[in-house]
């Protein structure tokens, strides 16, 4: 039961990130690839029926942490205090420069809520990427399963590490281009004309670099913590999530160039879910590392609430996962194609 209860909260964590992750991405180029007003109306009509309903999954994934594994909560939520708030203000950020331009018409506070909107949605790909290094690296957690970490100390990967380090900036680095080219294959998908061909070719631009930083974590999270291969040799079908990355990396490459957006999208998808995986298959049964002893570390196994009440609400979460996913698939049909300025709207 536990581990169906990891496998849950892994799918809906990934669910929010290649959902959510694409109007973040689209946020970060919302400066670069749209030249004026009208452009930019338009990629915020491209995730303006969505951005907000897929923000749902990240709050689902909390509730159903809180749930299935109540101790990891606690803890978390504890040690990350500081980084869980600014990751709240970025948020609030986001939504309030995307509210508040759609209904101001002066062209100076426009600008000023663009900039508000796009910073935010660049900070927070670097903080949800340096949450997960933070995951994969390990935290100082005490004999009594909480810890304390700084924003940062000296940068180095150590048994007390700040919460940023070289580590988690590379994580933070990799998830900003990552969401980046995410991002920008779906305005690619939703826009037309001169916009279309700016968002593809940001992505086409940073696909080299995506490349690099993927093969580079992948050496550095082995430096960092060389037992996160030791699922894989003692689960050889593991070894399919690599492969998996890398055809969906040559996948975006073929298909970007020749204008097969919705490919390329599908293949950033995968991208990103397999990267997610390929973390939860390496540290399970670990949720939360220790870096001082690993005898501290939180695993599925005492941190998971009682059989029972992962019995009970497993019913209940099949019934609400049917509804939202129900849910999202009519707004994406009922907002499919391409998007327009005329009508009512952001």
């Amino acid at each position: 039961m536990e581990t169906l209860w990891f496998v849950i909260v892994a799918f809906m964590l990934a669910a929010y990130v290649i959902l959510d992750g694409f109007d973040l991405g689209a946020g970060v180029i919302y400066l670069f690839a749209a030249r004026n007003g009208k452009e930019r109306q338009l990629v915020l009509r491209a995730i303006g029926p969505v951005w907000d309903g897929n923000e749902v999954w990240l709050l689902a994934a909390g509730g159903t942490l809180y749930f299935a594994f109540p101790l990891l909560y606690a803890s978390s939520f504890s040690g990350f205090y500081l980084p869980l708030m600014m990751v709240l203000w970025l948020l609030m950020l986001r939504a309030i420069g995307i509210e508040f331009r759609a209904h101001i018409e002066n062209p100076v506070w426009q600008g000023f809520f663009d900039v508000v909107f796009s910073l935010s949605s660049m900070l927070l790909t670097i903080f949800l990427g340096a949450a997960l290094g933070n995951v994969i690296r390990g935290v100082p957690l005490r004999s009594d399963g909480y810890f304390f970490e700084a924003l940062w100390t000296n940068f180095k990967v150590s048994a007390n590490p700040g919460i940023l380090d070289w580590y988690t900036v590379l994580a933070g680095v990799v998830a900003l281009v990552t969401l980046t080219v995410h991002g920008a294959l779906y305005i690619a998908i939703k826009t037309e004309g001169d916009l279309s061909s700016r968002a593809r070719a940001i992505a086409i631009m940073l696909w080299p670099v995506q490349f690099f930083l993927t093969c580079f974590s992948f050496v550095a999270t082995y430096f960092i913590r060389p037992a996160t291969i030791n699922n894989y040799r003692e689960h050889p079908i593991g070894l399919l999530i690599p492969i998996i990355v890398a055809a969906s990396l040559g996948a975006l490459i073929w298909a970007a160039p020749k204008s097969e957006d919705r490919t390329a999208f599908i293949a950033s998808s995968l991208y990103i879910a397999a990267m997610l995986v390929g973390a939860a298959f390496a540290l399970y049964p670990v949720v939360l590392p220790a870096s001082t002893d690993p005898a501290y570390s939180l695993t599925i196994f005492n941190t998971a609430a009682g059989h029972h009440g992962l019995a009970v609400g497993l019913a209940w979460w099949t019934l609400g996962a049917a509804f939202s996913i129900a849910y999202f698939v009519f707004i994406y049909r009922m907002f499919s194609g391409k998007v327009r300025l005329e009508g009512h709207g952001y």
